[in-house]
Order: structure tokens, then C-alpha cells, then sequence
């Protein structure tokens, strides 16, 4: 299945499969329809996508700067020209951004506000996109579904610090995340909430769709909320299977980080 796609009342989101497990984004207002593409692992997929539709592209988003998130983009921009836009942290290991982005700043697609987040962990300076009108955040490989990017660059401090960020958004936003890792993430989850009724029936939906070739990223904040054990570190139920009912948040989830990379 190449591509999945939810309407809302106001967007049209599309989920592009790429490369072996990445996924790649359009985001389209209808109003305007005016269309932003989330990162670019690779161009063929994308432009199918785009031609399929009539589509064209009037931005293009990245979240930071591994080469299965841009090394499409020169592809792209020869058939797709638009402005580029991405981290002004990050800018010294993109490619050449039309439009250099800070935390807590925000631009619009069409009427659309998106909010700019820094993310750091995964890697330092990477950024995601909020944008509440069409209910989606793009987090690529920070906040993933049931879990969270390895910590290549940052510490598991400043990746717990960049999920506080996120948890306030609204249980009905769409977590975009950048790959489709979740039956591992939810695997694991498990090791360390063993009783979390909500990440039974997760990990049960979660085999489902992926035996059914369906995927199982965007999901819903409010999943992750109940489910996403990066986003529990207060919880006392997982507290107490890890032995930690006294530590801090920052202390549970630089455990379960460690747990899960010994996974």
C-alpha cells in the first residue's frame, strides 16, 4: 500500500510509504489548496503521489537533517519547485533552506498556523510541526507511534524535555511520525507496562493492521497519551515495574530509554 489518506473537514492528509519503513507527507488545506510535503526520503513515491492527485507543491518541511528525510529533495524540487524550510539549528547540515525556522516561531500554508517546535535528541535541532487547524503534528523522529527516536546526538534529558513540549497537544492531533517502527515500539512497551489495559489492546490493533498491510502511523495524541511509555514517566503502575516510585520524570524516562536500547 503506497499511500493512506484522512480528511478532516478542513485538510486532506496523505501518508507516503518510503524507502524500506519511512514515511513521507502532504499536507493540503481545502480551502486554499495550497499543499506542504514533510520530509523527503525519496522522490519517486512522492511524485506519484502528487501526479496521481494534480497535485503541486507550495512548501516543503524538514525535520532534520538524516539522509532518509531529505535525500529526495533534489529529485523532488526538479519537477516540484517550492521553498524549503527547516531548522535554523540544523541549517549547517540541510540542504539550502528558503526558509530558516526557530523554536517557538511559526509561518502559515495558506490560512493554516504551524507552530515550530525543537525537538533536540534524536538529533540536536530537530524540529517538528504543529498546526491545530488540520489536527497534525510532524514529529519524525522524536515522538514516533509507542515510542521515540534513538538518541543519536542528545541526551535522554533533553528528549524528555522535548516530550513535555509535545504533551499538551490535544488527544484528536495526528502524530506523523517517521516510520513505521510500531510493532517493535509497542513490544517493548509492553516490557516495561505490562498491565496497561490501553497498550494490550493497542499492541492487538497493531498486529492486525500491519497483517493487513495497513499502517499503523499517523496515531492519535490521546493514544499516546495512554499508551506511549516516553509520555508516562508519572504514571505509578509503570513506575513501580520499574522499580523507580521515587525518581523523577527525567529519571523514568532516561530508564525505559535505556531499557529499550538494550532491547
Amino acid at each position: 500500500m503506497p499511500s493512506e489518506t484522512i480528511e478532516t473537514n478542513s485538510h486532506t492528509l496523505v501518508t507516503i510509504a518510503c524507502l524500506s519503513d519511512n514515511y513521507a507527507y502532504l499536507l493540503r488545506e481545502k480551502e486554499t489548496g495550497v499543499v506542504a510535503l514533510i520530509d523527503v526520503p525519496e522522490a519517486a513515491p512522492i511524485k506519484a503521489e502528487l501526479n496521481a492527485r494534480g497535485w503541486i507543491l507550495n512548501q516543503i518541511w524538514l525535520t532534520h537533517h538524516h539522509f532518509d528525510h531529505i535525500d529526495g529533495l533534489p529529485d523532488i524540487l526538479a519537477d516540484f519547485p517550492a521553498p524549503v524550510y527547516g531548522g535554523a539549528a540544523d541549517a549547517h547540515r540541510l540542504p539550502e533552506l528558503d526558509v530558516a525556522l526557530s523554536d517557538g516561531g511559526s509561518f502559515e500554508l495558506g490560512d493554516t498556523q504551524v507552530h515550530v517546535i525543537d525537538v533536540s535528541g534524536h538529533t540536536i535541532g530537530h524540529i517538528a510541526f504543529f498546526a491545530p487547524a488540520a489536527q497534525a503534528a510532524f514529529t519524525a523522529d522524536s515522538l514516533m507511534a509507542g515510542g521515540c527516536g534513538r538518541l543519536f546526538e542528545g541526551t535522554p534529558e533533553q528528549m524528555h524535555a522535548s516530550f513535555a513540549k509535545m504533551n499538551n497537544w490535544p488527544d484528536d492531533t495526528l502524530i506523523c511520525s517517521g516510520h513505521e517502527y510500531t510493532t517493535a515500539n509497542i513490544a517493548f512497551a509492553l516490557t516495561v507496562d505490562p498491565d496497561n489495559a490501553a497498550l494490550q489492546a493497542r499492541n492487538n490493533e497493531t498486529q492486525s493492521a500491519r497483517a493487513a498491510g495497513r499502517f499503523t502511523v499517523p496515531s492519535l495524541m490521546g493514544l499516546e497519551r495512554a499508551t506511549n511509555p516516553y509520555l508516562r514517566s508519572g504514571d505509578t503502575g509503570l513506575r513501580k515495574e520499574l522499580g523507580m516510585p521515587q525518581a523523577t520524570d527525567a529519571e523514568v524516562f532516561r530508564e525505559v530509554r535505556k531499557r529499550k536500547d538494550n532491547f
